[in-house]
């Protein structure tokens, strides 16, 4: 049996980003261990039926720290005789592929989920990560897979691999027939998560999924927010996510506390049931500085919800501008408060937009494409035969083909 070491900083990337491709692994005959820090989640997934080996990783730059966790997956690469090693997150990636390399692994591959250079940094600062990133993917990585097209395109046009070939663009995707379906969320449930969180039905409701922290906007949001709410008392912030531990300065915590002290606010803290809470809103909002192709506003678009997002890379792959939603310029306060008051009061214009959105996500965000052509590099690399996920999946309801026929 083929081995596989997925690598990623912590236990929460593996449950909201990296389980529908390891789950498909694993059905295909592969023995796959995932190497990552434990913050909570290391029971629940491995109550799913996930073999995680539990690894010290830092999500940043800290020498010391980084050549303990670099010893600690070397041990466990050469140990297991991996056949593959695929990494995921900025540091993790650096590390897992240093670590590969000492220990001999056959085959590293590189998930680039966002690169963390972009356009809103000083170009100095921006030339550092860039340069890193290059070379990095030049001489530590076999196979450079890319969530964001502009990413794709710039890694192709600047030479990231010297075989063009290995430069993949695989997007981004959900499950769009089960888990992330409108329809898959009942009444009953959307009451309950109401009542649990002091919701009516006349409340407007914007929400946010994401960690809090200022790269994601969060102080921007919560600034246009207390101009909405002062207008509109029926108006409801629903916050989803928590500040991870190392991200607790003051700033984050100060955050918290207004949060708290607004009552038209509502931190539910860390939550798995997205569908259900997208399934209560009304509008989905995420105003990051910088982003990959960001799966949270996939999940929002798959349950027909408008979209307020910034004009960055990955944002604006998803999100076209008064079709499914608003792009608005990073850091600005006023054009996010004008952008979410045009969906508050225009309950037709979410629900166009929603429904644009539904389309978007069904005709280019399926995760079953996205893992069919893992899979499919999976097996090239180690000779084991995979199976299509797609024709496994099928081609999807009759309802959903209508509502693709249906987007301008």
């Amino acid at each position: 049996m083929k081995k596989i070491l997925q690598v990623c900083a912590i236990d929460r990337s593996v449950e909201s980003l990296l389980f529908p491709l390891i789950e498909k692994l694993m059905g295909e005959g592969y023995e796959v261990h995932t190497a990552c820090s434990d913050t909570g989640r290391f029971d629940a997934l491995t109550a799913k039926g996930l073999t995680l080996r539990r690894i010290p990783i830092k999500r940043k730059i800290d020498p010391i720290s980084n050549l303990v966790t670099i010893w600690a997956l070397y041990r466990l690469m050469k140990r297991e005789k991996y056949d593959v090693v695929h990494v995921h997150t900025p540091i993790a990636a650096v590390l897992g592929r240093v670590a590969a390399r000492l220990a001999g692994v056959p085959h590293v591959i590189y998930t680039a989920h966002g690169y963390f250079f972009h356009e809103g940094m000083s170009k100095r600062t921006y030339q550092m990560y860039y340069t890193l990133e290059k070379w990095f993917a030049r001489h530590m990585t076999d196979y450079l897979l890319l969530q964001s097209q502009e990413d794709y395109e710039l890694s192709v046009k600047d030479g990231f691999s010297s075989q063009k070939e290995r430069i993949m663009h695989i997007g981004n995707g959900v499950d769009l027939t089960e888990r992330f379906h409108p329809r898959h969320v009942t009444r009953e449930e959307i009451q309950s998560i109401k009542a649990s969180l002091g919701l009516r039905d006349d409340h407007v409701v914007i929400t946010y999924v994401g960690r809090m922290v200022s790269e994601k906007g969060i102080f921007e949001l919560l600034e246009a927010f207390r101009k909405l709410a002062a207008e509109f008392p029926r108006l409801r912030l629903l916050l989803v996510g928590d500040v991870s531990s190392s991200e607790r300065d003051q700033r984050g915590q100060d955050f918290v506390e207004l949060c708290r002290q607004h009552p038209q606010i509502i931190l539910t803290g860390f939550r798995t049931d997205i569908p259900e809470l997208m399934a209560t809103s009304d509008i989905f909002v995420l105003p990051s500085h910088r982003e990959g192709l960001p799966r949270s506003i996939i999940e929002a678009m798959a349950m027909a919800k408008p979209i307020v997002a910034t004009n960055i890379r990955g944002c604006r792959e998803e999100v076209r501008d008064g079709v499914n939603g608003f792009l608005v310029e990073p850091k600005q306060v006023g054009p996010l408060y004008t952008a979410l008051k045009r969906l508050v009061v225009d309950s037709r214009l979410r629900e166009a937009f929603g429904q644009n959105s539904r389309s978007i996500a069904l005709e280019h965000f399926d995760e079953r494409t996205v893992l069919a052509k893992q899979a499919a590099l999976f097996a090239q690399l180690t000779g084991q035969r995979e199976e299509s996920g797609q024709e496994k999946g099928g081609s999807g309801e009759d309802w959903t083909r209508r509502e693709h026929s249906s987007f301008p």
